[in-house]
């Protein structure tokens, strides 16, 4: 990037010790590793009622059975278990580094002219919303918000500005283009190229469309690992600050847009109810990536190919929520929850309690 757009994106600060809340803190490190473990076992029951994404060629090749975590706490050790060093494409999950991007060169006011704030309620490639009215994309984390954030990137930096900063903001200097991910993208993205079409009619996309669409899908096709992911994850968590260094990768109000639209459309048509069964604020990718972010707390990745029908890691969807509330990764966790032993089967208790003191 150029000079003066460094010094948006990456501004050298003082190292701050992370504040945390007694409450809030993960439990011991060697007692966390041991529900981590357990918790993975769970989930790779899930792993045969998924698959691998088969429709881009390249990512068909993969093995469904893999299944990686790494949890980086902003106090404490390094959590790293199953295939946590694997490389896979980073793929959907790209779109919040190109959100980061664009708020930090670009500007807000720039970026949500082009893309909305809501959740779209359609699959992640659906053209539907678009075709039917004259909206711009519901949000930047689906394939039509994200081909219109390229758009506005393209002019200002290059993809080799953008591994730069991928490299950095996920403490990974192996990420590279993935060669053959990207040339087997490139030649099945009809829909894609489809979507990039229609919003340059629209007049939101006004940069070359080809381009455009060879930008997106080499963002989309950087090898990352579930460790690169925590990594990114964990300065989310600390509000754009790496705790290592002490360097601010983004901005406070950056950091805090990218984690709220994580919430609530980070996981497409799924994300309501990944919010309520999880509540960690995560962004999926169909190579089976999924970054996490317990604010405050820890950044979290995860590795794991076979997908969901909404195009979700399902072993690390059930990992996930597995872990949320007994390791205190729940963004609405409260330490009541402890004493309350709150947990699904706890409704009827809950119900006759309320009906007793004539609440209902």
């Amino acid at each position: 990037m150029a000079d003066n757009t460094n010094e948006k994106v990456l501004v050298t600060e003082t190292a701050a010790e992370p504040v945390i809340d007694k409450h809030y803190q993960l439990i011991e490190t060697k007692r966390a590793a041991e529900i981590i473990d357990k918790a993975m076992n769970l989930a790779r029951e899930e792993i045969p009622k998924g698959a691998v994404a088969t429709y881009i060629p390249e990512l068909g090749k993969m093995d469904p059975h893999q299944l990686g975590i790494c949890l980086y706490p902003l106090k404490g050790d390094k959590i790293c278990l199953g295939d946590y060093d694997t490389r896979f494409t980073i793929q959907s999950v790209s779109k919040v580094i190109m959100l980061i991007v664009a708020l930090e060169v670009c500007g807000l006011k720039a970026v949500f002219r082009k893309v909305g704030m809501e959740p779209s309620g359609e699959a992640f490639d659906s053209l539907v919303e678009l075709d039917v009215s004259n909206s711009k994309p519901y949000n930047p984390l689906i394939n039509s918000g994200a081909l219109a954030v390229c758009g506005l990137l393209l002019p200002e930096v290059s993809f080799q500005d953008m591994i730069r900063y991928t490299r950095n903001v996920c403490s990974d200097m192996d990420i590279e283009l993935n060669e053959s991910v990207f040339d087997s993208e490139m030649k099945t993205c009809s829909r894609n190229r489809s979507i990039a079409y229609l919003l340059e009619s629209k007049g939101i996309i006004t940069t070359d469309v080809e381009d455009t669409l060879r930008f997106y899908t080499k963002m989309c096709s950087m090898n990352v690992t579930a460790e690169s992911l925590a990594n990114l994850g964990k300065k989310l968590a600390n509000d754009g600050v790496c705790v290592v260094d002490g360097k601010r990768y983004m901005s406070s109000r950056t950091a805090r847009i990218a984690k709220t639209l994580m919430l609530t459309c980070g996981m497409y048509d799924g994300s309501g109810t990944f919010a309520i069964k999880v509540g960690i604020p995560t962004k999926s990718g169909v190579g089976g990536g999924l970054l996490s972010v317990s604010d405050k707390r820890a950044g979290i990745g995860v590795f794991g190919p076979a997908l969901d029908a909404q195009g979700n890691s399902i072993a690390g969807c059930k990992l996930l929520r597995e872990i949320s509330n007994k390791l205190r990764l729940n963004l609405f966790y409260d330490p009541e929850w402890d004493k309350e032993n709150a947990d699904e089967n706890s409704d009827e208790t809950v119900l006759k309690d309320m009906q007793a003191r004539s609440v209902m």
